[in-house]
């Protein structure tokens, strides 16, 4: 199914948009926060397995990055988790807001989400703003929480959405 947005369209990730997602995810701005995406991982992502469900997000017919929630389903602690990357030539024009905001209402609205996660880097500044704007709030650093491609660890946000807080 596709998700409509104002300026994306968030649709089922298909084997076909594996190229165009691997040369995206070795651009500088989408490797730098989500670094070894590897054609492997995109091709499972698309065939259907996994826990992560992947939509492709186009602009203008033109497929300009990846979007992906999971969901926990056990009753006492569900909500769903999402992620975002974008090529560099698509960043600070809204079209991440707008792609998070598509898949938050569709987690909300259409998979009955009271409560939803993201986990940026917690020195990717943009990320963090995007998300802002779509109604997450800071929850807590954290610390450690991944190891960069420099082998060191590095701090990450969590930050989540209720439902009523959806923009």
């Amino acid at each position: 199914m596709e998700l409509k947005g104002d300026l994306v369209v968030l649709r089922p990730l298909a084997a076909a948009d594996v190229p165009r997602l691997s040369e995206l995810s070795r651009q500088p701005g989408f490797s730098r926060w989500w670094p070894g995406l590897e054609e492997a991982e995109l091709l499972a992502l698309a065939a259907g397995r996994g826990d992560a469900v992947a939509f492709a997000v186009v602009h203008d017919g033109e497929v300009i990055g990846l979007a992906q929630f999971y969901e926990e389903d056990d009753e006492e602690y569900r909500h769903a988790g999402i992620d975002l990357g974008l090529g560099d030539a698509w960043q600070g024009q809204g079209l991440g807001t707008d792609a998070v905001r598509t898949l938050a209402r569709h987690l909300v609205h259409e998979r009955g989400h009271h409560r939803l996660v993201i986990d940026p880097a917690a020195d990717n500044a943009r990320a963090i703003r995007c998300y802002e704007k779509v109604g997450f709030r800071r929850v807590g650093t954290l610390r450690e929480y991944e190891r960069g491609t420099d082998g060191t660890w590095h701090d990450g946000l969590l930050m989540d959405l209720l439902a009523h807080e959806l923009t």
